[in-house]
């Protein structure tokens, strides 16, 4: 451990110095060095994962993705945020001096990789290929739910990286050890809200506080209105259902609330019941989750009570009122891991709103209505409380996209400003620096006069 700190130390000058098309082509090299393995990697993940083959393809597929998303940003500049203000005496606020802005390397930077996400939100996934983009070297705390496929996508990584700019270890005492190290600059968490507390309280003492960048999940309420309920019932009972199974429920986008109509609870139950037991990610997710249930059905009604067998677990689908909710059983509105979900029944667009207004901050919110629905009140509602408003879809899939954001207020994240996916999420391990009054040769070669 000692030695892999001290290595992305001495890395992180050199790392953070080098062109941004160098660090594109080294993030394009990754991404080709992963395609080529792909199907070592997704045999390798099926067994230890338990995930069907397909969708780890996939994954594969998007987290190539990203890296070299990551890469074009690189070559097209913007990653370094110039801003260049001429030197002009008559400026009207009085005389201005040359300013240039650009953005800095934060330094070594600590991933969590995340269970739900073996690729995309892991080893190689966003965080390390943004805090790799800015400059950063990375080390990887490895999911204990897949160590062996850590340590494969670690050796693609490292044998074509320069040493010392990314490294993986295992085991838990050593995520405190990396987020109190002194050269450990940033932390990019995924995971539990009671783990990812923890880490962040000790990012926030330690003599030096450091940013934390925590994602612990919400219940990603979809609010479905009584027209919608009324002309779409069936195909939105059957989308939610189809959505509730994706990946076992295992993932931070799952709708864990649904709230709907009174007349339309039963139409839902039927979809749920329908689905088949999947396999959770391991004993300790699966011990987990039934404790969670177990919490929940001591004050909430059984539509559909899952259960668990040798093929896994089936889906749980609970009921309570928004009346309940509102008066003072409000542990649904946190998220319960894995195939579970709370539908929530309203009298009327009263009781909605304040249901909206309830809420704590969320990763998504989701409404599905007609068009000649009178709704700005209820988004409205829903824009202060969550990072991504969807429409007449479902939030599960995030995509890798610019104009992504994948983040909301607390206590769906630390920093409700960042986003993990897409490139701007590289803005989180960089900090701005101005040089004021610089000759052009003294300063870094993207803010030179001839750049």
């Amino acid at each position: 451990m000692e030695e892999i700190l001290d290595r992305a130390a001495h890395a992180a000058r050199e790392w953070g110095t080098t062109r941004p098309d160098e660090r594109a082509a080294a993030l394009d090299a990754v991404a080709e060095a992963l395609d080529r393995e792909t199907g070592d990697l997704v045999a390798l993940a099926e067994w230890e994962c338990r995930l069907p083959g397909e969708s780890l393809r996939a994954e594969v597929a998007r987290t190539t993705f990203q890296l070299r998303s990551f890469a074009g940003y690189l070559r097209s500049g913007a990653v370094n945020g110039v801003v260049v203000d001429r030197e002009n005496p008559a400026w009207p606020a009085g005389p201005r001096p040359d300013l240039r802005r650009m953005l800095v390397p934060l330094g070594p930077v600590a991933v969590f990789g995340s269970t739900s996400y073996p690729f995309a939100f892991s080893v190689a996934g966003s965080d390390t290929a943004s805090a790799l983009a800015a400059g950063c070297p990375v080390v990887v705390k490895a999911s204990h739910s897949y160590p062996d496929l850590a340590d494969r996508t670690a050796e693609i990584v490292e044998e074509v990286l320069p040493k010392g700019v990314f490294a993986l270890v295992h085991g838990q005492r050593r995520a405190r050890r990396l987020v109190l190290d002194p050269r450990i600059r940033a932390v990019a968490f995924i995971g539990s809200s009671r783990v990812g507390r923890e880490l962040h309280h000790l990012a926030a003492t330690r003599p030096e506080p450091i940013p934390f960048y925590g994602g612990f999940g919400s219940v990603n309420p979809v609010f479905v209105t009584a027209r919608a309920a009324r002309r779409r019932g069936q195909e939105i009972a059957r989308g939610f259902a189809q959505a509730l199974a994706q990946q076992s429920g295992q993932l931070c986008t799952k709708p864990g609330l649904l709230v709907v109509p009174e007349v339309f609870a039963d139409d839902v139950a039927a979809e749920v019941r329908a689905l088949r037991a999947e396999p959770l990610f391991n004993k300790l997710v699966a011990k987990r989750f039934e404790t969670g249930v177990e919490a929940l059905t001591e004050f909430l009604d059984v539509l559909v009570e899952g259960g668990s067998g040798a093929g896994g677990h089936a889906p749980t689908l609970l009921r309570t009122t928004a009346a309940d909710v509102l008066n003072g059983h409000d542990d649904v509105l946190s998220e319960c891991f894995g195939p579970v979900s709370v539908v929530v029944t309203y009298r009327d667009s009263h009781e909605l709103l304040e249901l909206a207004a309830a809420l704590p901050g969320q990763l998504t919110a989701t409404v599905h209505g007609e068009d000649d629905d009178v709704l700005p009140e209820l988004v409205t509602e829903l824009t202060g409380r969550a990072g991504r408003i969807v429409w007449n879809q479902w939030p599960n899939d995030i995509a890798t996209t610019p104009a992504m954001h994948h983040g909301g207020p607390w206590p769906a994240t630390t920093s409700p400003f960042h986003t993990s996916v897409g490139v701007r999420a590289v803005e989180r391990f960089q900090r701005p620096v101005v040089f004021q009054g610089f000759p052009s040769h003294f300063l870094p070669e993207v803010l030179a006069d001839e750049r």
